[in-house]
């Protein structure tokens, strides 16, 4: 078949126009092995087998290849300590005792970052009173879980001496 190169181009072109409008690198690496094909396939390899082998190894091969790049350079390992987000940014953060502790649960209301929270002492501490400063141990829906700070927590404008 001695046209065979412009069936390899004209499959290249649609592989790598398809790839366009799909999202990752897939179809990309198909177009690419059809061109090699071609290449071979103007060079004089008449083989449809031969051409065909070697569009599936070339194929195949960069799509192994690239995925083992791509999770090399853009996939970060996650390293357990990770950026947190949302109610986790309150864990170990200092607040103030607004209202003090009540019931049997010790239920006490706390400000943190400028806003109140249902609050309630971890096992072992005594109930909370008024204007203590206490950290945040733990989050469980809309309670937070908080234990005594020996000092209090300062205001921008003070210094630590």
């Amino acid at each position: 078949m001695a046209y065979a190169w412009i069936v390899w181009l004209i499959l290249a072109a649609l592989f790598l126009g398809a790839e366009v409008l799909t999202p990752g690198f897939f179809l990309l690496w198909f177009g690419v092995g059809a061109l090699v094909a071609a290449l071979i396939a103007a060079l004089g390899v008449g083989s449809l087998a031969a051409q065909l082998i070697v569009f599936l190894v070339v194929s195949t091969a960069l799509v192994i290849a690239s995925r083992t790049i791509f999770e090399r350079f853009f996939v970060r390992p996650d390293a357990g300590n990770g950026l947190r987000t949302g109610a986790e940014t309150m864990l170990g953060q200092v607040g103030t005792v607004v209202e003090p502790s009540r019931g049997a649960l010790h239920e006490a209301a706390v400000r943190v970052y400028g806003s109140v929270w249902t609050a309630l002492p971890v096992d072992g501490e005594d109930p909370l009173r008024e204007g203590e400063t206490v950290s945040v141990e733990r989050i469980d829906g809309n309670t937070i879980y908080v234990r005594r700070r020996e000092r209090r927590a300062l205001r921008f404008s003070e210094s630590p001496d």
